[in-house]
């Protein structure tokens, strides 16, 4: 994605204040680019940010077989939402000790418990993810849990042809990939976009960001 990363990370440098840690929420619909921006932002500012995943959040598949939604992975229910905003909540705190964060591994698609470490030397946490905005039971509260969130609207075809790669990238067929995209990505895309109003800040990719 083309976004303007140094312009932006001036921006997110500008969230940095003496005393106390500010989080930066990333949002927006499967495939718009958010672990990448979130990574080129933390590269761009250094060892004061770190980049910490909604998705380390996922339930683990059996779980999700438990429970029913194993065809509906990445849906809101399909995450410990419970657990991600006790983590924000340790983030926020700053207590000066080291803060260990889950990560979601694709090649073996199951959240990693403790694989993400956030020294007290960081002072910007960069937060990525699909539901930050979401104003709907448990996820109310999410977005008070960060300092600002910018919602990232890439375009359109970009945005699934990304999507149908990632897919047939780890595994599925032409077809399974396309069927996944339609019956739970873009569903799931349509419902992120209704929070977009409630973003500090709408990220597109052209050079005036």
């Amino acid at each position: 994605m083309p976004w303007s990363v140094p312009v932006l990370a001036e921006s997110a440098r500008a969230l940095l204040r003496p005393g106390g840690r500010r989080l930066l929420g990333l949002t927006g619909p499967p495939g718009a680019g958010k672990s990448t921006l979130a990574a080129e932002l933390c590269a761009a500012l250094g060892p004061v940010a770190a980049c910490v995943p909604m998705d380390g959040f996922h339930l683990a598949n059996q779980v999700l077989r438990q429970l029913g939604l194993a065809d509906r992975k990445g849906s809101p229910p399909s995450f410990d939402v419970g657990g991600f905003q006790a983590l924000l909540r340790r983030l926020r705190a700053d207590t000066g000790q080291v803060v260990y964060a889950p990560e979601f591994r694709r090649e073996l698609e199951e959240p990693i418990a403790g694989a993400i470490a956030v020294p007290d030397s960081v002072r910007l946490v960069v937060v990525e993810g699909n539901y930050l905005l979401l104003d709907d039971g448990p996820w109310r509260e999410t977005a008070s849990l960060l300092d600002q969130t910018w919602y990232l609207r890439p375009e359109e075809p970009v945005r699934v042809r990304r999507l149908l790669q990632r897919h047939r990238a780890h595994g599925r067929s032409e077809a399974e990939a396309a069927a996944w995209v339609d019956r739970n990505d873009e569903p799931n895309a349509r419902l992120i976009a209704a929070t977009a109003h409630r973003a500090d800040r709408i990220v597109v990719p052209t050079a005036e960001d």
